[in-house]
């Protein structure tokens, strides 16, 4: 009879390797998480990237997914040091004209703010919030047949439709710029075909729980979690970089948080033609160039509401940022990128000192691409806060390759584990019945290359791990 050392072993501590070495020990499995760096995290670290005392998340920052987690919400990791803090405004979008449009918690608030497309959001999103209890587990869940048809159906109709044609709903410039800004962080262009499901999936969370942010920094998830799972008797290994299966203890399962082209590399040997021949064909979508500040005051936002807000969307109207996302998406550099910022110090006094703030931000580009978007970004966040380089005491950049270098999932600068367009929603990463089985017995994938894609929910890793313990209790019983 084999002999094995440990039941799992999970390769990577990002979100989803977490929450599927959380999934399995809670079941008494004895499980080992195997990390390449020093700390647990994957995108969830917080490190002094710029100047000392001045706290900057690496990548992940604003958490609705994590709060709206359907595995995340049973875990007390409040109990191990998480504090979530809401910020008054989730999300604001300022314009050229001095005004922004708003995302609040309140979805009549919301709505209120959007002048006469007041309805219009309404009709949109109210259904998608009332139904989110019934059919929240299935949307981050692999393509099966859901609990509520009727409900999932009503929302499917809508995230598989474009951004852009979805935004013929509204009639103002503050409506569609405003939906324009949420469909972004699909990063695909807005004419694509299920552009819209992210966009419809963060208004329904900022309606449900909010856009928070952790205290201390987004390492504050990280750490709960593996706090958490450290307290059930999992065992965690750092400083360790897998590049080869020969590496590992012996174990009944093997949870890869990686995306294919790591998988590949590790393991490739193990798998069929089929299965090598699909994951090389999986296709990485648009990379980020990212810049975190150091400021001496506050970003000097004209639209009030920009100072309110945990995140903010700059880019201007519906259609110019529909634009340079099309450019993106064709290889080219936009003299005016659509910015997704967020500035954590404004309500967690711990990330900077006293009377000090910090800025992060990010705009899309070409996959693998090397371009400085320094100047394009902080023109870009002038063109909202006049004055705001003259508050600039420090700046860290990240272009596509140190994105990369710093976590090896992000190939080519792609955050979300994969392009999420409508062939790799339900296929990620490969067609199969269980697309977090490989073709080789007891090796899975559990990163956000699977179902439901990129996020920091963890509901990847929890699926994969369900998919572990099914697989794991027939072979007991096998006779």
């Amino acid at each position: 009879m084999a002999q094995y050392d440990y039941d799992a072993i999970v390769v990577g501590s990002g979100p989803n390797g977490l929450a599927a070495a959380i999934t399995l020990q809670q079941k008494g499995l004895s499980v080992l998480i195997v990390e390449a760096r020093q700390t647990v995290g994957g995108g969830m670290r917080t490190e002094e990237l710029t100047l000392p005392g001045f706290k900057h998340d690496v990548c992940s920052a604003i958490h609705p997914m994590a709060v709206n987690s359907p595995f995340f919400k049973t875990l007390p990791l409040e109990k191990f040091g998480l504090e979530y803090i809401f910020p008054e405004i989730c999300a604001a979008h300022p314009l050229d004209d001095g005004t922004a449009a708003a995302l609040f918690p309140s979805l009549t608030a919301t709505a209120s703010g959007l002048d006469t497309d007041n309805k219009a959001y309404i009709r949109l999103i109210a259904p998608l919030v009332a139904n989110w209890p019934l059919i929240g587990q299935d949307v981050l869940a692999p393509l099966s047949f859901p609990g509520k048809p009727l409900q999932m159906a009503s929302f499917g109709l809508k995230a598989l439709s474009s951004a852009s044609q979805l935004s013929k709903r509204f009639s103002t410039t503050k409506g569609k710029a405003l939906w324009a800004g949420m469909a972004a962080h699909s990063l695909q262009s807005l004419s694509s075909l299920s552009t819209s499901a992210i966009g419809l999936v963060l208004l329904t969370a900022a309606h449900l729980k909010g856009w928070p942010l952790p205290r201390g920094g987004t390492q504050s998830l990280a750490n709960a979690l593996a706090a958490y799972f450290r307290s059930l008797g999992g065992r965690i290994l750092t400083n360790t970089f897998v590049a080869s299966l020969q590496q590992l203890p012996a174990a009944k399962a093997v949870l890869f948080d990686v995306t294919p082209a790591q998988l590949l590399q590790i393991a490739g040997y193990r798998f069929s033609s089929l299965y090598k021949w699909q994951l090389k064909r999986y296709r990485y979508g648009m990379g980020v160039f990212k810049i975190d500040w150091a400021l001496d005051d506050v970003v000097p936002f004209t639209a009030p509401e920009c100072k309110k807000a945990g995140t903010l969307h700059l880019g201007g109207s519906m259609e110019e940022i529909a634009v340079s996302e099309a450019q993106v998406a064709n290889g080219i550099h936009p003299e005016k990128p659509f910015v997704l910022v967020a500035q954590q110090s404004l309500f967690d006094s711990s990330r900077a000192p006293a009377g000090k703030h910090t800025l992060w931000a990010y705009c899309h580009v070409p996959n693998g691409s090397q371009k400085n978007m320094t100047d394009i970004i902080e023109a870009q966040i002038e063109r909202y806060a006049p004055g705001f380089r003259e508050r600039i005491t420090g700046r860290h950049v990240m272009d596509t390759k140190a994105i990369e270098t710093y976590n090896s999932n992000y190939i080519g600068g792609d955050i979300n584990g994969g392009m999420m367009n409508i062939t790799q929603i339900f296929t990620r990463p490969a067609l199969r019945l269980s697309p977090f089985r490989t073709s080789a017995k007891g090796l899975y994938i559990c990163s956000s290359s699977t179902p439901p894609g990129g996020g920091v929910h963890g509901m990847c890793g929890y699926h994969a791990a369900q998919q572990v313990l099914k697989d794991l209790f027939k072979e007991r019983w096998k006779v």
